[in-house]
């Protein structure tokens, strides 16, 4: 885990026509895409610091899910021919990221309990009932869209979708029925495992042909919230807070040592911390998936190893 910190992938060198995102990096190769899962970490809107195995982890739980779904939606896999790398179907993608919560919780701008707590009940055209505390289960999961921005992603509601354009009525329909859909098979899944999939994103876009297709990422400890379940009743009785194996506990550390979306150099978060939220992405992987975290096919420079990879499956 310790030599992680020397070989995080921050990101993919000597790659011609690349564009990259928050935390991926992603190129053309012909008719399909490449993208590649860096092992930055992104919250509140900007880069916080750099995750070891981060990337290689949400990539292959990713793909995990991606192959146990597709019985609820298509989606744009093709191939896995690296840790970090996945080659995809190349999509126009909607604007518009498909939220799902199944609890009031949250600590950023967009959450639900931010806004909840200062008296909203009527979020994203959900009513959400009064009476309920911290991290509380809804009575249903619900959609909560926000615009897509690599700046700043905004809540909306459906009518706002349709009216703007992002999306039309029968198409916004369409995915948030699959999302729901997903998310309650995660749900399921994740119980078995002994975990509690709080809230999740979804993305989805459309090939050349009119086929919608999930995208992006699924179930991930970086587009998800997880909690431990055989500790959840206890530690709401207690007044804590549930115990986490997401990036959450890193968004509160960062929101007790500064303020994470107005100041402009942020503190360096501490190894233990990198290191501590390194384990609890690969211990999400194990759990979920059965498998053991494949660490040899992680070893050496991510770069040199991402660029032998790709050559031989293109070869």
């Amino acid at each position: 885990m310790e030599e992680g910190l020397e070989f995080c992938l921050k990101g993919v060198t000597d790659v011609p026509n690349k564009r990259s995102g928050k935390v991926r990096d992603i190129w053309e190769i012909g008719d399909k895409l490449a993208i590649a899962a860096t092992d930055r970490l992104s919250a509140f809107d900007r880069f916080l610091t750099l995750i070891p195995y981060k990337g290689a982890v949400t990539n292959l739980t990713s793909a995990w899910w991606f192959e146990r779904t597709r019985h609820i939606t298509p989606n744009h896999l093709l191939s896995v021919p690296d840790p970090n790398v996945s080659i995809v179907r190349k999509c126009t993608v909607f604007q518009v990221e498909m939220v799902v919560r199944g609890y009031v919780t949250g600590s950023t701008d967009t959450s639900l309990w931010t806004h909840y707590k200062k008296g909203v009940r009527n979020y994203c055209g959900n009513v959400i009932p009064d009476g309920l505390k911290k991290n509380d289960r809804l009575p249903e999961a619900i959609v909560t869209p926000t615009t897509k921005s690599d700046e700043h992603d905004e809540l909306i509601t459906p009518k706002e979708i349709v009216e703007r354009g992002l999306m039309s009525a029968s198409d916004w329909e369409d995915v948030k029925n699959r999302a729901l859909k997903l998310f309650a098979f995660g749900q399921q899944q994740a119980k078995e495992h002994g975990l509690i999939l709080v809230d999740t994103k979804y993305e989805f876009g459309r090939t050349p042909e009119g086929e919608i297709l999930l995208i992006d990422e699924i179930h991930t400890p970086d587009s998800s919230r997880y909690w431990i379940a055989s500790s959840y009743e206890q530690r709401m009785a207690e007044g804590k807070e549930p115990e986490n194996i997401d990036k959450e506990f890193v968004r509160l550390w960062y929101r007790d040592h500064c303020d994470p979306y107005r100041d402009e150099v942020l503190p360096e978060a501490p190894k233990e911390l990198r290191l501590e939220l390194s384990r609890r992405y690969v211990n999400l992987y194990e759990r979920i998936t059965g498998q053991g975290f494949p660490y040899e096919a992680c070893k050496g420079d991510p770069n040199t190893r991402i660029h032998s990879n790709l050559q031989k499956a293109l070869s």
